[in-house]
């Protein structure tokens, strides 16, 4: 059987944002929203969903008395994205993984 795609990492959205964030100490929410061409709403709304799975780390503050919304992806959400990647190149090479049929 082919390894299984991390269904929170599936969304092509929350992959996207994951795809900026691993090669970044942190990014602005108005940076990723630029970058993606998301909505704010749905930016939003896919951020918490990677906050709550542990994936990333939200660090909400002020510049020039404006909100500043950053993102950093936490250790765990490297290793679900290696992982994913990994098992997204199993599908593409046609290699199956150990699991038994």
């Amino acid at each position: 059987m082919f390894e299984p795609l991390d269904p929170v990492l599936h969304s092509q959205l929350r992959l996207a944002i994951m795809s900026l964030l691993v090669g970044m100490e942190s990014a602005e929410f108005t940076y990723l929203l630029e970058k993606t061409g998301a909505t704010k709403g749905n930016l939003s709304i896919q951020l918490s969903r990677l906050k709550e799975e542990g994936y990333i780390d939200i660090k909400k503050s002020f510049r020039n008395n404006y909100p500043l919304t950053s993102c950093s992806i936490t250790k765990k959400g490297a290793r679900a994205f290696e992982n994913y990647v990994k098992a997204l190149s199993g599908y593409l090479s046609g290699e199956k993984g150990s699991s038994p049929d």
